[in-house]
């Protein structure tokens, strides 16, 4: 057993391709606009910028917004024909672009296609009135795609093509500050070549691993690796399905989805408590609690913590430690009709890990939510 701490295997990864951190991530939705109201008023998204015949673009409408450091663009196609439409029809509203910020995005293009990646957009400058962008990318899993964004000469809202969204309706955030981590679901045997690829095209480190031992229900099972760059700022778990008497909520997300991507967004909050009440009411739902017997634990489990057990316990809060200290967590139910997509909420206190501690809670409650819909 490994006695590195989480610090020490991020060291080991490799230097070549620095990375500041998330610039945005990008959904191919049905109709923006709605998409864009949905995360304003239930998630306490602000209005950013636009992007669409207004403003030049003539195939797509982009609305971002933001949060913190977290930034969304979620794009709808405006023809029958469009790409856009085409990946939203065969995959519901997901995930397209995991967009990373970089130093110098022609170099990170050049660095990565030698190692192997596949592109998926050449290297290209954009420029307007505030500056310039320098844009490339490449796929990952599944139809999935890494864009490197370098944005240190530009000062506009966003990115040229782009105009300043200014809206009469924006509802107070909910104090959610940066993206964690990305979760992606590959298929049957593609978690250790998706791995590698990440190791040797973006030298990444795998700096955590969960068996189909450790992550597993009386149903189902899954396993995980946890890819992170050079200083933590990117970290990607990828989930492969394992065998099971019954279908995993792996297995369910690639039926739906139909085919690989990303499973679930973590976002960091310096107050979970507040930020899940507020989240609540305003309609954003929730997994259900684990049993009593699991709150009971929790001061033999994880230790001392600074929160009232008994009001996490009442907002169905996970909590979950390793050896650098410990964590709060709470998963949404699919925020959209296809069992895919949800989000993470999480607040650290020093834990680095992903809360393998609450893994089998998680599962037995997404399983429940599995039965209901009949996929089980």
């Amino acid at each position: 057993m490994s006695t590195l701490t989480f610090a020490e295997k991020i060291a080991q990864a490799e230097n070549f391709l620095p990375i500041n951190g998330t610039d945005y991530i990008e959904f191919y939705v049905g109709n923006a606009k709605q998409a864009a109201h949905y995360y304003k008023t239930a998630f306490g998204f602000q209005s950013v910028a636009y992007a669409g015949p207004e403003t030049g673009v003539r195939d797509r409408a982009s609305y971002v917004v933001q949060q913190g450091k977290i930034r969304l663009v979620l794009t709808s196609g405006l023809s029958s024909d469009s790409p856009i439409c085409e990946h939203q029809r065969k995959h519901g509203d997901g995930v397209k672009i995991l967009a990373l910020w970089v130093d110098d995005a022609y170099k990170a293009f050049e660095e990565t296609t030698n190692r192997g990646a596949k592109p998926y957009m050449e290297p290209k400058t954009l420029k307007d009135e505030f500056g310039e962008v320098k844009m490339s990318g490449i796929y990952t899993y599944g139809e999935t795609v890494h864009m490197f964004i370098e944005r240190k000469n530009y000062d506009g809202p966003f990115m040229p093509g782009y105009e300043k969204w200014e809206s009469d309706y924006n509802p107070s955030d909910c104090g959610l500050l940066y993206v964690d981590h990305c979760v992606g679901n590959v298929g049957w045997d593609r978690m250790i070549p998706v791995v590698k690829w990440y190791e040797e095209v973006m030298g990444f480190v795998n700096i955590l691993s969960f068996d189909d031992k450790q992550i597993n229900t009386e149903y189902s099972a899954l396993m995980s690796k946890v890819m992170s760059n050079g200083n933590g700022f990117a970290k990607f778990p990828i989930n492969e399905p394992a065998e099971g008497k019954k279908k995993s909520q792996v297995e369910e997300y690639l039926d739906f989805y139909e085919g690989e991507g990303v499973q679930h967004i973590a976002v960091a909050t310096k107050d979970i408590i507040k930020t899940v009440k507020e989240l609540k009411a305003r309609g954003v739902e929730f997994l259900s609690a684990p049993p009593e017997a699991y709150y009971e634990m929790v001061p033999e489990r994880v230790g001392t913590i600074d929160e009232d057990i008994k009001k996490l316990q009442d907002l169905e809060i996970l909590i979950d430690c390793d050896e650098e200290g410990y964590l709060l967590q709470i998963f949404t139910k699919p925020v959209e009709d296809r069992p895919t997509l949800f989000y993470e909420i999480i607040e650290r206190h020093g834990a680095q890990s992903f809360g393998a501690g609450n893994f089998k809670a998680l599962f037995e409650a997404l399983e429940r939510e599995q039965a209901r819909r009949g996929n089980l």
